[in-house]
């Protein structure tokens, strides 16, 4: 968080990957507020790209998202884990690959109104065969798309995870590897989705 102190802080949960907490807190105005919060220890998220300029995206279940999320590879900081550790430690455990060299994207609030996590975005290069771990609660297959591609997809809305809209477009930004969006637009579609 910041050096901003809640008045009062009251856990109302705690689990092994979050918590909530009912915070009073002292406005900038002077004005003191009720906030729920969501407490998290921060992520990485890497877009891993090979010697041929493939990204390595994960397609993932997502119960949440109601169905399939097209993603970069990411995942929460583990306590006193540098978020360049924890993103070369994610990259080879969703997707079988560890990146040699990390470019740092600068960093995302994900939903600033709520929670207070922090995703750290990297490019990840210099891939090497490593041993895919994936976690009991994962459901994933390992997707490879033209850097330019999912660079467009992001861009279109047919990849609808932010931090994987933001790693991208950051990419793009970092590598100069992007084509306008087409004219069609965007995804418009809400709920179940499957970039298949």
């Amino acid at each position: 968080m910041s050096d901003n102190n809640p008045v009062s802080s009251k856990q109302v949960y705690a689990g092994s990957f979050l918590s909530v907490n009912v915070d009073e807190v002292a406005l900038p105005d002077g004005r003191r507020v009720e906030l729920e919060m969501i407490r998290h220890p921060g992520a990485a998220a890497v877009v891993p790209v090979d010697t041929e300029g493939n990204a390595i995206l994960v397609r993932q279940f997502r119960w949440a998202a109601d169905g399939w999320l097209l993603e970069v590879p990411a995942g929460k900081l583990d306590p006193g884990e540098a978020p360049e550790a924890c993103a070369v430690r994610e990259v080879e455990e969703e997707t079988g690959y560890r990146a040699g060299r990390l470019e740092p994207l600068g960093w995302i609030w994900t939903t600033p109104g709520f929670t207070d996590e922090k995703i750290f975005l990297f490019r990840g290069t210099e891939l090497v065969e490593g041993t895919q771990r994936l976690q009991g609660n994962e459901l994933l297959e390992v997707v490879k798309l033209p850097l330019r591609e999912a660079i467009r997809a992001a861009a279109e809305g047919k990849i609808q995870d932010g931090k994987s809209v933001c790693a991208l477009l950051r990419a793009a930004a970092l590598t100069g590897v992007a084509d306008p969006p087409s004219r069609r637009g965007g995804s418009e579609s809400r709920g179940r989705s499957d970039p298949r």
